[in-house]
This record gives C-alpha cells, sequence and structure tokens, in this order.
C-alpha cells in the first residue's frame, strides 16, 4: 500500500484485515434472497417471486448515540452492534414490515482489526436476532475526525410488507387496549443525561450501586437495546395489531403520539408494570420527576401495541410464550393525539 497514506494514519493493511475477519460474521446471517457476498461495490437482495401481491419497502436508519461513550470508557465493543440494529429494525417492524436486509456505516480514528470484528460481530449477531442479513457496510478511517479509540456507527434497515398488512393507526379508536412489552434496561436513548448525572455525582462505572442489585453501572449501562421483531412478526400473523410503537428518545410522551390518529389519546398507568431498577436508581440520582423520566426514557417498555380490547389478553399470552414479559399498561380515549399518565392533572 502507499507509504504517504499510511503515514497520513490511514491503514489499507489494516483495513483489509478488517473485511477479512467480518466476512465470516456476515455469513452467519445469509437468508436464501442473498446474491454475492461482502465485499463488493453493493449487496444484492433478491425479492422472492410469490411472497407479496403488492410489496411495500420500508426502510430506517439510526445510530446509537452517546452510549457509545461507555463503549469507549469500558473498552467493550460487542453489544454496540446489536444496539444499531435494533433501533433500525424496531422502527421498521412497527410497519408491519418484516426487516430483509441491513448495511452498517462503522467510522474510526485508527483502524483497529480486532475491535471492528467485535463491532460488527455485535451487528451479525443483532440481525441474527432479527433475522435479517448482513449484506454490506462502510469502514471508514479517518484520521483528525475521531480521538484515540473512538468510532461512530450508523445502520440502514430495509423490509417489506403487504401494502394490504401495513399497520399504520388509523384503525385506532377509543377503547382499544394498550400493551406493552418488557425492554432490557435504557436501551439507547437518553444517554447525554445519563453520563451527566454520574458525571456530576463523580460515580465510576465499575461502581455497584445498592439499587443496582450488585450489578455495575457499566454493565447495567451497556445492556444491548431488545431486538422485538420475531415477536411483532408472529403477533402480526394472527391478531389485529392497529397501531405500535418503538419507544426511544422522548419516551412515551413524544413517541405513541406518532401512531394515533385524530380524535383520540393513550391513558398510560405508571404502576401496571415493573420499572427496572435502573431507572428508579435514575430518578433519585437526577432527582427527575415522573413527566422527566416519561419524557426521555422508556421506563421499562420498549415497544407498545394497541389492540382490540377484545384480543388484549391473548395478545399478552402469546407474547409470553415467545419469551416476552407482556403488560397491560392503558386504554386509548377520545382526545387530541395526546398521552395521560394516570394521576397528572388533566
Amino acid at each position: 500500500m502507499s507509504e504517504a497514506y499510511r503515514k497520513a494514519g490511514v491503514d489499507i493493511d489494516a483495513a483489509n484485515e478488517a473485511v477479512r475477519r467480518i466476512r465470516g460474521h456476515a455469513a452467519r446471517t445469509a437468508r436464501p434472497e442473498v446474491l454475492g457476498g461482502i465485499g463488493g461495490f453493493g449487496g444484492l437482495f433478491r425479492l422472492a417471486a410469490g411472497k407479496y401481491e403488492e410489496p411495500v419497502l420500508v426502510s430506517g436508519t439510526d445510530g446509537v448515540g452517546t452510549k457509545l461513550k461507555l463503549a469507549f470508557a469500558l473498552d467493550r465493543h460487542d453489544t454496540i452492534g446489536i444496539d444499531c440494529v435494533a433501533m433500525c429494525v424496531n422502527d421498521i417492524v412497527v410497519l408491519g414490515a418484516e426487516p430483509l436486509f441491513f448495511l452498517d456505516y462503522l467510522a474510526v480514528g485508527t483502524l483497529d482489526p480486532a475491535k471492528v470484528e467485535a463491532i460488527v460481530a455485535g451487528v451479525a449477531e443483532g440481525c441474527r436476532q432479527a433475522g435479517c442479513a448482513l449484506i454490506g457496510g462502510e469502514t471508514a478511517e479517518m484520521p483528525d475526525m475521531y480521538g484515540e479509540g473512538e468510532y461512530d456507527i450508523a445502520g440502514f434497515a430495509v423490509g417489506a410488507v403487504d401494502r394490504k398488512k401495513l399497520i399504520d393507526g388509523s384503525s385506532i379508536a377509543p377503547g382499544d387496549a394498550v400493551i406493552g412489552l418488557a425492554s432490557s434496561g435504557v436501551h439507547s436513548n437518553g444517554y447525554s443525561l445519563v453520563r451527566k448525572l454520574i458525571r456530576d455525582h463523580g460515580l465510576d462505572l465499575s461502581d455497584r450501586p445498592a439499587e443496582l442489585g450488585g450489578a455495575s453501572i457499566g454493565d447495567t449501562l451497556l445492556t444491548p437495546t431488545r431486538i422485538y421483531v420475531k415477536t411483532v412478526l408472529d403477533l402480526a400473523s394472527t391478531f389485529r395489531l392497529k397501531g405500535l410503537v418503538h419507544v426511544t428518545g422522548g419516551g412515551f410522551v413524544e413517541n405513541i403520539p406518532r401512531v394515533l390518529p385524530e380524535g383520540t389519546d393513550v391513558d398510560i398507568v405508571p404502576g401496571s408494570w415493573p420499572v427496572p431498577p435502573v431507572f428508579t436508581w435514575l430518578e433519585k440520582l437526577g432527582r427527575l420527576t415522573r413527566r422527566d423520566l416519561f419524557t426521555t426514557f422508556n421506563m421499562g417498555i420498549g415497544m407498545v401495541m394497541i389492540v382490540p380490547e377484545k384480543e388484549a389478553e391473548a395478545v399478552i399470552r402469546r407474547a409470553v410464550e415467545l419469551g416476552e414479559r407482556a403488560y397491560r399498561i392503558g386504554r386509548v380515549t377520545e382526545g387530541s393525539r395526546t398521552v395521560r399518565l394516570a394521576g397528572e392533572p388533566a
């Protein structure tokens, strides 16, 4: 390779080694529709003939945010890729779309093949959990753009759904039940606030507050985002899912209205599901109000489903059979596309 380019901070040999390392991880996510392999100028994916009457492609893109700062501090990079996939595929499955393939974009200051492999192995694991293929990506070495040991990652997911099976919230009506699927923790939102609270209190990521049940702060906060794809697709094949919400930045208050039609509100009943200890710890640490919590964090519910009241109990039973913790957390009422928390002034 060019010695001049190496002196400028870009190591092509390291890049080639990184590609060699990640090729096997990508191969484990392959689906029959994938044509070719990693390394070309584009990823190829064939839509299976006859599977869709009127196929609609659904795409989503996202990153991991400042949760990356914790991975840097702990020098642990094997779960961040799961977060990246989760943030994308959970977004597109709420429309009823099956994630088909995924691409990642990884930008680094200095390319370390072993670290790249760990990150992309996490991406592959997320794709495996979602049932989609990792068909390509980009690893860019950009000296001077990132500090020592730092990187950024973004993901891009594409799925498909028959147009008649799109879940768009348009049929949601007063009286419908609101069901929540439990999160694995903080997922990938609110970390700028979380990190500020840790700094303000002089805490170390190795500390083990009693409120976290003996787990370290770092382990708790790096827990990867739960992927709900297979559960949602199973439920959608049997039940009438009227609307779905991936609870991300903005929490309940900002995300649920995105799926509500005019003339409806959602009443949420805090206390109708167990809140993970990490949120009560953060509440105490920052003296946060309930409104602060519900407009920043998922509060233990990563996916919200709105279903006809008569199907609610069956949906919960099936979700539990699929390995989820599912709870009835509220109901749809008449209103103006807002979320009310029980106990708040009207």
